[in-house]
This record gives C-alpha cells, structure tokens and sequence, in this order.
C-alpha cells in the first residue's frame, strides 16, 4: 500500500516493522526446494504501503480536510477492489472512498480531546470477497495548535508577609497551565508578568514567585494590597494567548512602634475613706501595633505614693487603672505624685534600634477630706477581772478618738444587744468600763460585748471594737462527790476488804489544777465499821474494818465524808455514803440486799417474790373495780313511784348540794333561755284561779347566767301570785350550803313524832304555799 503524495516513512522517527519489511523484500530473492517438486521458491513483494498520516486540529475550512489515500499494488484501476476502514472514529469523523483509497476528516477535531487515532485498513475483491492484502494498522495523529490559553489554580490568591520585610522577600508562587501541547512549538509555554502591584512586589516570569519589591513597607501606613499577575504561552511572544489572577497580600504586623502616652501629666483625687482595692481612673498609652504586639505592662516606677497607690493593667483594653493600695489619711498628707511607665511585654529585637520600647509619664493624686468615725487605740480589747468583783469597780478602758482635724469630743456606749443582763456599764465620757451586776464565773466564764464611740456633734459617725471580758476564778466552791455512789458491804465481808473508791469534782478551774483530800468527819475518826484511804490521786477507797455483816442487825450503815481542795481559802463539803448490807455468794457478787428476805422461806427466788406482788395487786385493782360497779347499781331514785307519794307532796329534785354540786342541775336550762321561757304547768297540782300565770320578757339579749337567775329572783320576790309550784327554780348560785338545810319531806315518812313547820311562814311570799300545807296543826292529819 501506498501514500498517495507522500511517503511518511523516510520522515518519522518511529518506523513500523511493516516499513523495513517492505525496504528489504523489494531486492531479496529466496531459493528453495519444494518438497514435491523441487522448483526454486521465491518470497512475493508485498503491495501495502504503511505509515503514519497527520492531521491538524481546529480545521475550519469549507470543504472536509484531506487526510491521506490507501493504494495496493493489486489495483488495476479496474473498480475490482473496494476499501474498508475500521477504527476510532471510522465512518464518523474518518470517512474513506472505497473505490479510490482517499481518506477525509468529516469534523472539526480536537487534540486536546484526542491526540491520535488508531484505524484499520484493507483491500477487497468485490467479485470474490477476498482480501486481496491483509488487514493493516495506521495512525492518524493530530497536530496542536495554539487553541487554549492560561488558567491559573485558582481564581484568586491570598496570601501575607510581615510588615517591614527586606527587598525579595517570597509571597507566593501561582501557578498557571496550558492545556495545548508541550512537545510541539511553544503553543504551552508560559510566561509570568505583573500588571498591577507595582512598583511593591514583582513576580519571577518562568515560576510565578511574587516577591517584594520594595524595603520597610509598614502595616500602619498600608496593609492590604492587590496585585494581578498574567500568564502568556508562546513564551510570551505577540499573538499569545493569556490569562489572569489576583493575589490579595496583607501585611501582618511585627512590633515595630513603641507605646507613647498622648499627655505627660494626670490628675486624680480620691476621698481619705476609699478602701483599699477602689479604682480612681485610668490612663492610656498608645500603640499603633496590634494582638500582642501591643500589649502594654504598665508600673509605677517612682514617686512619693508608690506605697500608697498601685497600677494594674485592663488586659482588654492595654489600659493602666490606678488603685488605692493603703488607707489614705487626710490629716496626714494631702497629695501625692507617681511615676508611671508603660512597656510593651513582647519586644522585637530586631526593632530595639529604633529605640526603648517604653514611655512614662506622671500621675498626681489628691486627697479628699470628709469626716470620719471615731478610731480605738486598738483593733479589740481583752480584759480580765475576778469573779468576786464588786459591783460598780472599774475592770478597764477603752480609747477612741476622732481622726479628723477637728478632733471632735466622743461618748461611749455599749451595745445592749450584746449585753441583755446589762452586767456592763461605761462611763460615756472617758470609756471607763465597771460591772454592774455580781459575775459567776461558773455560770458564765467569758463575756464578749461591744463597745460604741460616735461624736457627740455628730452621732451618726460611730464605730465599734469587741471588748472580750474574761471572768478569772477564785474558790467559791467547795469540792463534792462526783456521783450518787450506790455502795453496798457483803455480809461475808472481810476486814480491810475494799468496797467502794470515790472521787470528787470542783466547779472552780484553779491554775494549778485540782487536789482534793479525803477523811473522815471528826465525830467518826475511828469508825469501827468502815475507814477512808485517800489515794492522792482525787480518790479515796472505802476499806471494811471488820469481819462480817449482818443484815438482820444493821441493814444499812450511813457514813460522812469530808472533802477538801488545796487552793485558797479552802472549801470543804460533807458527802454521806449510804453503805447497804446484802448477801453476795462466794465470789462477792450481790445477790439480794433486802431485810425482807430473810423472813422468807428458803430457796424463793426475787423473780418469785415479784410475780407475788404482782397478783396481789391485781387482786386488789378488781376488788376496787367490783365495789366501784356495785355501789353504781344499787343508785336508785329518791321517789321509786308517784303512787307512794301523797298529792301535796312536793319533790325538789334540783335543789342539789349548792354551787359546788355538779350533778344536781342541768346547766343546759339555764344556757338555753327559749326553753326556760316556756310555761310548764305541773299535772299532780291544779293550781288556784286566782293566780295568774305570768309570761316575762324574753331575754335573749341577756347570756349572763348569773345575771339572769338574779332577774328571776327578782321578778319572783315581787309577783305575789307567783307559786312555788309552776315554775322550774333552779339555785346555780345559791352558795355553798342553803341555810334552810332541806327542805324536802321525804325523811318525815321516817322521823317519829310531830315536826313544827310554823317557819315556815317567816320565809317570804316564796314559801307561802308550804307554810299553808305543813304549817297548820291539820295538815298531817290531811
């Protein structure tokens, strides 16, 4: 096969095997013998010829751009043959001419889609279908051409440099590449240029560095700056295509500006009575640096109130507060002046040359006068006294005065709340403190008051200070046992036998301690029964002086003990042991201390004696309860029937004991005035016509029972009319006994003999009825 204008063969670099074949066949000629007859063989000369075709990209021309022609040798020109072409992009951007072998692009191509494109050719008979060569590979490469320009990585750049950086100091290095081909011409080369950002930085044309162009560039002057940089291919040469991008750059900041304060000289005043820790104001050192390169310690270096005043430095806002450090006193010294440096806390050393990185300035304090408290000589005041202190002595002095210049007079008063039992007392003048009241020192050791100073011209400037009173002991108290000792002696006891040890206890604190001293009372120096050791420890044993104890001749022995203490004047108290005689076994342990036992029969335990006592006295709580219920029922009415009782008896059954007789009236008739109102007639005595049942007014208005019963009374005495035998009379408020005794008959039925009834007429119109009834000789006869 051959190229139709050209054989590419000679000019590529590749050459396919199919090439050389084709140089060396056309000369060789190989000899043989066939193995069936013989004949020289010779190799045939093949027709294809084989290469590469090129083809440039981006055509825009009119008609199809033309690649190349396929030919073979066995073409008579005759229209026998017929080309077939197979491969990337054949029949659709390749289209051959199967008669003639030629070859065009159908489209516009693109190399930077696709350099090459690798096709398959072959040549066939039409009349038989037999490939008249075999089937070969070509390519079809594409020439580039300058079709892309420049893209940077990025849009944009940012980037930063310290301020004051040296001249060619590095930035940033962009980036930019061209997507034609490298290897053909300098379609891909690129060039870098700046256009804008001069004359401060430049930028290295083949690697994009950007530098600094310029020396000591400051941040406080300028800190953003934009610079565009291009990228050109062709080695930047006319007719090139480029691209652009924009690098931000800031500046960051060194410390390179020390702080000055804008003024030499600050005032401020402060009242003498601001504690310690108030603020009086602030100053300001500036510094065009910024973050901690501004950071600013400020000090005070110097001046008459360093000791008085201190600084401290506002971390967010680098200002310098000025505190009072100490109390200030007007009357003392009246203005003061610091020296007050400011120093940045991050110095560079490379900028150390450009001078101290501090400033100073001064600061003038002045002190404000006002009127303060009285002030003690002391913080608090301990005083002490004895216990055995008059009333009205002197126990000590407190000092106050006033710390103004005026030096107004005090008065001194103590805090009643600190001192209920008004115990204390001070005299207002001079702050002599005495005791008012005795002082007990075992009742109440400390006293802790308060003492107040004010002005007498002005008493709302006071102060206060503790006064802690500490009451010391003397011995007033004399030592006594410290306990009820229960002590018993065994029977079986044997002389010189230890029974009991004793101590004693003392309310008194002498400084040296207590020592207490044991012995007997005078009248039983000797005592022949028991003898007291004293053990010179606060102690003393309690010693038998005989062999044996009997219970049946002495049950209990009584025994007086003195105790003394060592500290003056000596106290002394008498305690008496009770010392019971008991029976105990043969190790000594008690076993029964009661006289009683002894009448017992042997062998009775206490726990039987006790369930004894105890049946006896619930024999005796029932015989209680039984006589209790029987007296209860046979309680039966003073009148069994009316039927017994003749018609002009009249029962009283209300009339009861008197006040003190709670069961003889119902209170509820006199609590309840509408029942009382009501008129009850009695039904075994029909009363005369003459007399006229009266209804009184209601009182309601009147709950006073004793008031109510009097008006009853009253209206009874004055109503002639009125029977005994109509009314419901009740004597709540009689007294105690009636003075008239009983007036029941009743007990008459059993008396023997008359009773004169004649006083009866003597009793007022109340009893009038009875007179008439009992007072007549006739009436028992009736």
């Amino acid at each position: 096969m051959a190229l139709g204008k050209q054989n590419y063969c000679n000019l590529l670099k590749y050459r396919s095997p199919f090439c050389r074949t084709t140089k060396h066949l056309r000369s060789e000629r190989v000899t043989g013998l066939s193995e069936n007859d013989g004949e020289t063989l010779h190799r045939t000369k093949r027709g294809w010829m084989w290469n590469q075709f090129f083809l440039l990209e981006e055509y825009t021309g009119p008609d199809t751009q033309y690649v190349g022609k396929l030919h073979t040798d066995q073409d008579k020109g005759d229209g026998n043959l017929k080309y077939i072409l197979t491969g990337d992009g054949a029949g659709s951007l390749f289209i051959i001419d199967e008669n003639t072998g030629d070859i065009h692009a159908a489209k516009k191509l693109d190399r930077e889609e696709k350099s090459l494109y690798v096709l398959r050719a072959k040549a066939i008979d039409r009349k038989t279908g037999r490939q008249v060569e075999p089937e070969s590979e070509f390519i079809i490469k594409i020439h580039d051409i300058n079709d892309n320009e420049p893209k940077f990585t990025k849009d944009m750049y940012t980037a930063s440099i310290p301020e004051m950086s040296g001249v060619g100091t590095s930035v940033i290095q962009v980036t930019a590449t061209d997507a034609d081909d490298a290897n053909y011409g300098n379609s891909a080369k690129v060039v870098y240029s700046i256009l804008q950002g001069q004359p401060y930085f430049s930028v290295d044309p083949e690697t994009g560095l950007i530098k600094t162009a310029l020396p000591d560039m400051s941040r406080e002057n300028r800190e953003q700056y934009q610079v565009v940089i291009q990228a050109k291919d062709m080695g930047g040469q006319m007719g090139g295509l480029s691209g652009t991008t924009t690098v931000n750059i800031t500046l960051t900041d060194v410390n390179d500006n020390p702080p000055r304060f804008p003024q030499s000289t600050y005032q401020f005043s402060s009242p003498e009575s601001a504690p310690p820790g108030t603020p009086l104001g602030r100053i300001k050192a500036n510094d065009p640096d910024v973050g901690e390169n501004a950071e600013i310690e400020y000090s005070i270096s110097n001046g008459d109130g360093s000791d008085m005043f201190d600084i401290v430095t506002d971390k967010d806002t680098q200002e310098g507060i000025i505190t009072v450090k100490k109390h200030l006193d007007f009357e003392n010294k009246m203005l003061y002046t610091l020296r007050v440096e400011a120093t940045n806390t991050h110095p560079d050393p490379r900028f150390l040359q450009l001078g101290p990185f501090k400033d100073t300035a001064f600061v003038k304090i002045s002190v404000e006068d006002i009127d303060e408290p009285p002030v003690f000589s002391r913080p608090w005041y301990l005083i002490e006294v004895d216990e055995d202190a008059k009333e009205g002595s002197i126990i000590g002095q407190v000092v106050a005065q006033d710390p103004d210049i005026t030096k107004n007079a005090i008065k001194y008063s103590v805090d009643r709340h600190t001192d209920l039992d008004r115990i204390f007392n001070i005299y207002s003048g001079n702050g002599s403190l005495f005791i008012s009241k005795p002082l007990d020192r075992e009742e109440t050791p400390w006293h802790n008051i308060t003492v107040i100073a004010s002005e007498i011209n002005n008493p709302k400037q006071s102060s206060q200070i503790p006064v802690f009173i500490r009451i010391l002991d003397i011995n007033d108290h004399a030592p006594e046992f410290a306990k009820y000792y229960e002590t018993f002696v065994c029977e079986n006891a044997k002389a010189g036998q230890l029974i009991q040890t004793v101590s004693a206890v003392d309310k008194d604190e002498p400084p040296r301690g207590h020592r207490f001293f044991f012995e007997l009372v005078p009248e039983f120096a000797v005592h022949p029964n028991f003898s007291v050791v004293d053990n010179k420890d606060n102690t003393a044993g309690i010693m038998t002086r005989r062999n044996g104890y009997s219970r049946s001749k002495m049950s209990t022995y009584l025994l007086p003990v003195i105790i003394f203490d060592n500290d003056y004047p000596i106290q002394s108290s008498t305690g008496t042991l009770t010392i019971r005689v008991c029976a105990c076994d043969s190790r000594g342990n008690m076993q029964s201390c009661n006289a009683e036992a002894l009448l017992l029969p042997a062998g009775l335990s206490t726990g039987a004696l006790v369930a004894i006592l105890l049946c006896i006295v619930i024999l005796l709580v029932l015989v209680v309860l039984f006589t209790a219920l029987k007296r209860q029922r046979k309680k039966e009415p003073l009148i069994i029937s009316k039927d017994d009782v003749r018609d002009n008896i009249v029962t009283y059954n209300d009339e009861g004991g008197g006040e003190e007789d709670t069961q003889a009236f119902d209170i509820g008739t006199l609590r309840n005035p509408e029942a009382r109102e009501e008129s009850k007639m009695r039904r075994d005595v029909i009363p005369e016509t003459i007399f006229q049942i009266r209804r009184t007014a209601p009182l309601w208005e009147n709950i006073d029972v004793q008031d109510f019963i009097h008006r009853r009374l009253k209206e009874n005495d004055l109503d002639p009319a009125a029977p005994p035998y109509d009314s419901l009379a009740t004597y709540a408020y009689e007294g105690n006994d009636s003075i008239a005794n009983s007036l029941s008959s009743l007990e008459s039925l059993t008396t023997e003999g008359n009773q004169d009834y004649d006083y009866l007429s003597d009793w007022g119109p109340r009893f009038k009825k009875l007179a008439d009834m009992y007072g007549g000789e006739d009436s028992d006869r009736d």
